[in-house]
């Protein structure tokens, strides 16, 4: 009567009275999943295969619930173990295991589109990038005029001082004048 609450609460009482029947996991199980609370239908329908390995619908139950989570491998894994114990199920060849293969080639299929369009945006990328001419008469001004102010700045070397007792000292060095300070009388220079 989708009075699924009410059913999970008598599930756990009865759960409280038998923990060791596998029957009530499973059907707890499928009362989560219908309320889509999927971690905690494969946590129960993992407690009903614990108990009864034997169990084909929990096998099945375990396999619908780690669909419902995207688990598509686990859940294959889990129907062709419910299809072992009883092979003549036609819901599990026809519905179940079917439906848990397509969704597998769709998940592989999208897989392969995002590596394709991934390849694709990588190939623009790299074709985007402009191939510069290096040699033209614009790039070859713009580092002679880069150079020209570069011998400026080096012409005129700046060195701070800084004396045994303290005092600091800015210092212009010009290329005629190449003095250096004494190194007993300074500390550091730059």
């Amino acid at each position: 009567n989708y009075r699924y609450r009410e059913a999970l609460v008598k599930w756990d009482e009865a759960l409280q009275l038998t923990p060791e029947d596998a029957t009530l996991y499973e059907m707890k199980s499928q009362v989560l999943m219908s309320l889509h609370e999927m971690f905690p239908a494969v946590h129960a329908a993992e407690m009903a295969v614990q108990r009864n390995p034997r169990s084909w619908d929990a096998w099945q139950t375990l396999g619908r619930a780690q669909l419902g989570l995207g688990e598509i491998a686990l859940a294959i894994r889990s129907f062709q173990v419910s299809l072992h114990i009883f092979p003549m199920n036609p819901e599990v060849w026809k519905e179940d295991l079917s439906w848990a293969r397509k969704l597998q080639e769709q998940q592989k299929a999208t897989k392969t589109e995002s590596v394709q369009a991934l390849a694709e945006r990588k190939e623009l990328a790299q074709e985007s990038i402009p191939d510069y001419d290096f040699e033209s008469d614009e790039i070859v001004a713009v580092c002679a005029a880069i150079a020209e102010k570069e011998k400026a700045l080096s012409a005129a070397k700046t060195m701070v001082i800084v004396s045994a007792s303290g005092t600091v000292e800015t210092v212009t060095e010009q290329d005629n004048c190449p003095a250096t300070p004494d190194e007993t009388l300074y500390i550091r220079a730059r």
